[in-house]
């Protein structure tokens, strides 16, 4: 596999990547469309990086409530210890979207000093820490999503952030809108209805996950 399409492993060869799996013990296993990867909170010191496929990161509340709080691509990494530990009963977990693939690391490898002051490990680790920049990054800009009073605002706001990173208002969802309503942590049949709403005062056109946010939407497709 070439690593280098991996943002972990932006410049390091696949042959020096190949030598720090063998050096960090790290572990591969594949996955089916919707089965868990990980859980948070049982304890685990492993970083994950995707290596195909997608997955989410989501948080079931005490009653039983889903929500997606990341969804995780191709070359994405989580794990507990770049997160944090569910508490007040939450459970968080990183679920299988489609057939995937993650390799799997002891977060000491990764931090602890190279007795060879090898190079690749040095970078290893500036590509970490600017993984976890983005991934605050991502986190903080759901934040102000969530912070929205109404599903309207909510989905202006989610809207706005994806019309932004496309840079275009013609945009396709990451997700299905069953787990947009996650994502915006909102009853979907309340969804469904205020995005009516925008679809008939022409403020959105929607086809499958393809969506058109502006005035006049209502032509486009």
């Amino acid at each position: 596999m070439d690593y280098s399409e991996l943002s972990l492993f932006h410049d390091i060869a696949n042959q020096e990547v190949d030598a720090m799996i063998r050096c960090f013990h790290m572990r591969r296993s594949h996955y089916t469309p919707g089965q868990t990867i990980c859980t948070y909170g049982e304890g685990g010191g492993e970083v994950g990086v995707l290596l195909r496929g997608r997955a989410d990161l989501v948080r079931y509340d005490y009653g039983g409530t889903r929500t997606i709080l990341e969804r995780i691509e191709t070359g994405g990494v989580f794990g507990e210890v770049l997160a944090f530990t569910p508490e007040l009963g939450d459970c968080v977990e990183v679920v299988s979207g489609s057939e995937s693939e993650a390799l799997f690391m002891e977060y000491s490898h990764i931090m602890k000093r190279c007795e060879k002051a090898c190079a690749h490990h040095s970078k290893l680790v500036q590509n970490m820490f600017r993984l976890v920049t983005e991934q605050t990054r991502r986190l903080s800009r759901r934040v102000e999503v969530l912070s929205r009073r109404s599903i309207r605002e909510k989905l202006q706001c989610y809207f706005r952030i994806c019309r932004l990173e496309a840079g275009s208002d013609d945009f396709t969802l990451p997700f299905t809108l069953s787990a947009l309503a996650d994502y915006i942590s909102t009853d979907r049949s309340a969804m469904m209805r205020e995005l009516k709403k925008m679809r008939t005062e022409g403020e959105v056109v929607i086809n499958g996950r393809r969506v058109l946010w502006r005035e006049d939407a209502t032509e486009y497709f």
